[in-house]
């Protein structure tokens, strides 16, 4: 056979193996995924098709394996079917009539029941936050349950991790979980590891990546959530992490970056629910089943407020994307006002109909953003929206600069609110686990709109005319981030 024959045969088979792999994607690619997500893996692989396969093959699966997921779904059975009846809630003739409905759907998808009788105190300064951890911690007597996406140990968390110490040394159950990928990319990620062992503290990652080990999945399916359970009295949950302000990186540091985050301080029967998701979590991560105690406890006293308040866990352990279903259901029974405060702000299309719908029945609607980013990607991808946005009627007000807004809530009409851990965007829809609280209550609303005063002070409002301004530099490469978001 001459080469000649040789190169033609190579060639033909390089043909055909590449007519095989497009047929396939075809066929595997869409099924149950977003035809915007289909459609930019499609591309992806039939312009580079090996770099796209590859890259499909590492991250293409939006869900976590099969066997968590299995244990996720018997846990959230036994809690729905063990919580019937508990619901304490207030008188149902006060909600609005919406409400019920978004109390349900919460039900079904995450299995959490609605807990009424509980108090709710929100945190907005940095370290105040991080000093009533502390102190609640130092007031411990039966154990301290840690579950943080960045957990670090630094100058300025040394007294969270002091408080920690010197619970275990009271004989206080200490157990702590913190993100695998995230926390290890934060430094000082070994000094952290060392400190939490030497202490005595019972500790775990959350979704390793240890190939070696047998723990594997896709690498950014990462567990986001923020959440201090102490004795089940005392839990505090929304968008900060454990570590300095600046979250320790040099370009941070250089360019004077200071994240701005809201943390809710609660009391009452509602702690029980963050417990529980706790206690999934752990046991998702080290196999020790759960106690009946340590998911259905519900029995707190009434706190001094009397706030309705409803957990909803998220994420790629779900079948649904609860979180995104819960603020889709909200924005569509807005009546008044809608005000969303979210850092990185990349709504799916059916958001994006869902403000534009408001707004057009006359909803007064303001999204609040930082004016600058600390993730480029994500940065231009989320101004790619602000046309459309400001075209729609939304009143866009950027957070000024050194400061990077954190923070993860939003308000509906005057008496429901949603705080946690859950940004706006795909990657919180899809690829985190997240944790949000539904809070139904006027006094915790207008403790909600207190803070909203505050950013809009520490805001400058964005214009269309401004916008529209912008060098088309800008626009080119806001747009190429906004096609990158749909690979999900």
């Amino acid at each position: 056979m001459t080469s000649a024959q040789v190169t033609a045969i190579i060639a033909i088979l390089v043909l055909v193996v590449d007519i095989v792999v497009r047929v396939i994607a075809i066929i595997v690619v869409p099924r149950n995924r977003r035809p915007t997500a289909g459609m930019a893996w499609l591309l992806a692989i039939f312009f580079i098709p090996y770099l796209g396969v590859l890259f499909f093959l590492l991250i293409g699966n939006p869900k976590l394996p099969k066997a968590r997921r299995a244990k996720q779904a018997e846990v959230d059975r036994f809690i729905r079917e063990s919580t019937h009846g508990v619901e304490q809630a207030s008188d149902h003739s006060e909600w609005p009539d919406w409400f019920e409905g978004v109390v349900r759907l919460n039900r079904n998808l995450g299995a959490m029941p609605l807990i009424g009788h509980n108090s709710a105190r929100l945190i907005g300064d940095y370290e105040a936050s991080l000093d009533a951890m502390a102190d609640a911690i130092s007031g411990a007597t039966r154990y301290v349950h840690v579950e943080f996406y960045i957990f670090a140990y630094d100058a300025t968390t040394a007294r969270f991790f002091d408080a920690l110490g010197d619970a275990v040394r009271r004989g206080v159950e200490v157990r702590v979980l913190l993100d695998h990928i995230a926390s290890r990319r934060s430094k000082g990620y070994r000094r952290t590891i060392r400190r939490l062992t030497s202490m005595g503290v019972d500790w775990r990652l959350m979704l390793p990546v240890q190939p070696l080990r047998g723990k594997y999945q896709r690498p950014d399916l990462r567990n986001h959530r923020k959440i201090l359970v102490v004795d089940g009295e005392v839990a505090y949950m929304g968008s900060q992490n454990i570590i300095d302000r600046s979250y320790n990186k040099r370009g941070n540091i250089r360019r004077g970056l200071k994240w701005q985050e809201l943390v809710a301080e609660l009391e009452g029967p509602i702690v029980s629910g963050l417990d529980a998701i706790f206690a999934t979590d752990w046991y998702l991560e080290t196999g020790e089943a759960p106690s009946r105690e340590e998911l259905l406890p519900f029995a707190q006293p009434p706190a001094e407020q009397n706030l309705d308040c409803q957990v909803v866990p998220s994420g790629p352990g779900y079948q649904n994307e609860n979180n995104l279903k819960l603020f889709l259901a909200l924005l569509y029974a807005a009546r008044e006002k809608i005000i969303i405060t979210s850092p990185y702000f990349v709504p799916d299309e059916a958001m994006l109909r869902a403000i534009s719908g408001a707004t057009q029945r006359g909803v007064h609607v303001e999204l609040f953003v930082s004016e600058i980013g600390d993730q480029a990607l994500v940065y231009h991808a989320q101004r790619s929206y602000y046309e459309a946005l400001l075209r729609a009627g939304v009143r866009i007000y950027m957070y000024r600069a050194p400061f990077i807004l954190h923070a993860k809530h939003f308000t509906i009409d005057d008496d429901v609110a949603v705080i946690g851990s859950s940004n706006m965007d795909i990657r919180s829809f899809e690829l985190n686990m997240e944790v949000s609280l539904l809070v139904r209550g006027a006094s915790f609303v207008r403790e909600m709109r207190a803070v909203e005063d505050g950013y809009r002070r520490d805001s400058r409002e964005l214009t269309l005319e401004e916008w529209m301004r912008q060098p088309l530099r800008s626009t080119v490469l806001d747009n190429l981030a906004r096609l990158t978001s749909a690979l999900q």
